[in-house]
């Protein structure tokens, strides 16, 4: 493996090689502090004051000549200004086009300052992680807590790039109004929701996004479906992707997401009632709801494998799969069959492409918009959840033709397969199967449209992904730990489940288990709320749908909100810990303890733990794809993978746990029910206490 260091300097620009950080020799200090507080010859205080000055006088450097960089682009930018001006009164054609290049080759200069802040912002980071890893010290809050809120930081210009914004500005200006605008008059700021659509302002754009440190609802909710995105982009492979997307097959795979998710919550306001209609008890219902879910754990794993080799061919096996399932549901009510009823939910189960659409997002959308269509993702998933019940609180009729009947029961199977069979129509037409990464073509670049040499050799390939989050440390470090040493095996992606759990860190294998949790519990609320709201409230099946229906609908809303404000405010650990708190204080509401158990306890508990569980959803998916490793973002075994299946796996003993405990009668299934889910949400609140008090 190459270290950090030596990355470092292979892509350094070579006339600005002076102005980088100095990370060898802060290195080379760390290691020297440590060997001397060990002999005792240097104080913990002294050795504080002393790498705060480094780190001080290290960002001045790098702070005064990203200033005198701005100023030359700025100066740059006044001159071909004047240009611009002796156009507007003499057109020239020519000239107009000359000048237009030359304003992109101003944003191609600051993309490399970009990209310059960009590396020594990483090499700060890295160097503060390795400092608090020596010696178990939060210096990191410590000095970026003092130095970023002081009045005259410097800080603040490599991690919010103060003054960037400007040269953006004026470049996107001046070329909006060099564009052909066939006889428009109007400016970038009387359209501020047409923004100029330009490669190097994209480009731009983009390398601002990466330097944000403030999360937007944007970003959180693209992080919610842990679609992982390196930390770098390549230029290159921008090109390859631009060449495999295609914007209808994106949408086919959105619908995929949407109609799934419709199909796993439908079911849920009746399946007690078409259990009982079959001679099953009412709580057989549990299995019934997680049968999809048992069936999903393994077809996750296949269909990983499979979108390896394409994704339109999955799609299509999940459509036919998914319609025929569908209608072996609906079908059991006339052959009165409980196992034709989990036959067609097992059916459904396997037909389960959420892998696919993860993937297709992951390798096929360009770096430009991936965090836009990951947005789109966990926005048709949410609107799936809440429409599935809805739809069958609509359901409400019974008819028949011929010998087949139409009720409420039924009925959700038969629009769902009608639904999946126009799908698989729309598929069939609409998709375009993208092309394999071993049959591109390389793109040749112009010499009008390539960037500069050295950005061509400095920053082509990226400097460092996620996973090298966690392998700074060379060889002549002591202190890296096993789960390091496992990543730095192998640089390709996980070819095994065991593989790929060897590449989880301890904070990792946190995250995961509170996933599991928030599963846990939401599938315990939502799949027994037919079974209690009837036994304790006599609700109808429309009662609960509407329910149902009503917390799917909190899902966006919740994610703006902690997406645009909380996340702003509060440090993303801090939000974990408080959710998973407030997800441990719903549980203890629910409990049927005073009697008798009132609507409004029901609903109020209700509420606080699917609310809380979605907050803790959001974040602790945005901090797992900010921690997992870089090698498990593609291959079959991912970290998509991982998190579906952890997912998956609380929702099956969940829904088996709610068939159990119905042998011991529905008086007594809402509690017996939420011990698992205390006992579990309080080991997740000790293992986040215990993981972040070792780490910070």
């Amino acid at each position: 493996m190459v270290a950090f260091g030596k990355k470092l300097k292979d892509r350094q620009i070579e006339e600005w090689r002076g102005y980088y950080i100095n990370y060898k020799l802060m290195k080379k200090k760390v290691k020297r502090y440590a060997q001397q507080i060990k002999e005792g010859t240097l104080d913990r205080r002294h050795v504080l004051k002393d790498f705060s000055m480094m780190l001080d006088n290290q960002i001045e450097t790098i702070v005064l000549f990203l200033l005198e960089q701005q100023g030359l682009l700025a100066s740059r930018i006044a001159n071909l200004g004047k240009r611009h001006d002796a156009l507007q009164q003499q057109p020239d054609f020519s000239q107009i086009s000359e000048l237009r290049e030359a304003y992109r080759q101003v944003g191609r200069d600051l993309l490399k300052l970009l990209f310059f802040v960009e590396i020594n912002a990483i090499g700060l980071r890295k160097i503060l992680k390795k400092f608090d890893k020596r010696f178990g010290y939060r210096f990191t809050d410590y000095y970026v807590k003092t130095r970023a809120n002081h009045p005259y930081s410097q800080l603040q210009q490599v991690f919010k790039h103060v003054g960037v914004g400007a040269v953006v500005g004026a470049i996107s200006r001046n070329l909006h109004e060099l564009q052909d605008r066939q006889g428009s008059y109007l400016s970038i700021y009387d359209q501020p929701s047409l923004p100029l659509q330009d490669p190097v302002i994209d480009s731009i754009k983009a390398a601002v996004d990466r330097l944000t440190h403030s999360t937007n609802f944007l970003s959180f909710l693209g992080q919610h479906a842990l679609i992982l995105q390196e930390e770098f982009p390549i230029p290159v492979e921008e090109q390859a992707d631009d060449q495999r997307y295609h914007f209808n097959s994106l949408l086919l795979n959105l619908a995929n997401t949407f109609l799934y998710m419709v199909n796993t919550y439908i079911i849920v306001p009746t399946a007690d009632d078409y259990s009982i209609s079959l001679g099953a008890a009412a709580t057989v219902c549990g299995v019934v709801i997680g049968a999809m879910a048992v069936a999903q754990v393994f077809s996750s794993v296949y269909f990983s494998a499979w979108s390896n080799r394409s994704y339109f061919k999955p799609l299509i096996f999940s459509s036919i799969v998914l319609f025929a399932g569908n209608t072996l549901y609906a079908l059991a009510y006339d052959l009165d069959s409980i196992w034709v009823l989990l036959i067609g939910r097992l059916l459904c189960g396997f037909g389960s492409a959420r892998a696919v659409n993860r993937r297709y997002i992951s390798d096929c959308v360009p770096l430009r918009i991936r965090m836009q269509a990951s947005a789109g993702f966990v926005s048709a998933s949410a609107l799936g959840m809440a429409c599935g019940p809805a739809l069958a609180g609509l359901l409400q009729t019974d008819f028949k033709i011929y010998k087949l009947t139409f009720n409420q029961d039924t009925l959700p199977g038969w629009v769902m397969a009608v639904a999946w069979l126009l799908y698989l129509v729309w598929l069939c037409i609409s998709f375009k199967e993208p092309v394999r990464e071993d049959e591109e073509v390389p793109v040749e670049s112009t010499g009008g449209k390539a960037e500069s040499d050295a950005l061509e050799k400095g920053l082509k390939k990226p400097l460092l992904i996620t996973s090298e989050n966690n392998k700074e440390d060379e060889d002549d470090d002591p202190d890296i730990d096993e789960s390091e040493e496992a990543v730095e095996e192998s640089r390709g992606p996980a070819t095994s489940i065991g593989s790929a759990y060897r590449l989880l860190t301890p904070s990792v294998k946190v995250q995961l288990l509170i996933y599991f949790m928030l599963k846990y519990v939401m599938e315990i609320l939502l799949s027994e709320s037919s079974v209690i709201t009837t036994y304790y409230f006599n609700w109808s099946t429309s009662s609960v749908a509407i329910f149902l229906a009503s917390l799917g609908l909190t899902v966006l809303p919740v994610n703006i909100l902690v997406g645009s404000y909380i996340s702003n405010m509060f440090e993303d650990r801090q939000i974990l810990l408080a959710s998973e708190i407030l997800v441990f204080i719903g549980v203890v509401i629910s409990f049927n303890i005073i009697i008798p158990y009132t609507v409004a306890q029901y609903v109020a508990s209700g509420l606080v733990v699917f609310v809380s569980a979605e907050v803790l959803e959001g974040v602790n998916l945005s901090l797992l794809s900010r921690v997992m490793s870089s090698r498990l973002s593609r291959g079959t075994y991912n970290g998509g993978l991982l998190s579906t299946e952890a997912g998956t796996l609380a929702r099956v003993i969940a829904d088996g746990t709610i068939t159990l405990a119905g042998y011991l009668g529905d008086s007594k299934l809402l509690n017996v029910t939420l011990i698992p889910s205390l006992v579990i949400c309080v080991t997740s609140i000790v293992a986040t206490c215990y993981t972040y008090n070792s780490l910070y």
